[in-house]
């Protein structure tokens, strides 16, 4: 259940991210899920490393986290993924 959780969670921060994202990202659907993992695994140790990573209730300061990352990932990553593989795409 841990990896299905995971992958949940991953897909709709990606998915968010990519919505607060000023214009198009070509990323695909996978990979934008992929980074929202990676977002939620970097915001946890960032919540963690500030001291906020359990809180009593629901813990807002690390979603809020876990969103930050996403979308500072899914931008990069999809800077890197036009980079590499996207441009090779448009061509066709």
């Amino acid at each position: 259940m841990g990896w299905l959780w995971a992958i949940i969670v991953g897909f709709v921060l990606g998915l968010i991210a990519k919505a607060i994202i000023p214009g198009k990202q070509h990323s695909p659907l996978w990979l934008t899920t992929i980074f929202g993992m990676l977002g939620a695994i970097a915001g946890n140790a960032l919540a963690r490393a500030f001291g906020v990573d359990s809180t009593s209730g629901i813990d807002w300061s690390r979603h809020a986290f876990q969103l930050i990352a996403a979308v500072v990932i899914v931008l990069v990553g999809d800077m890197l993924y036009m980079a590499t593989l996207g441009r090779n795409k448009q061509r066709t």
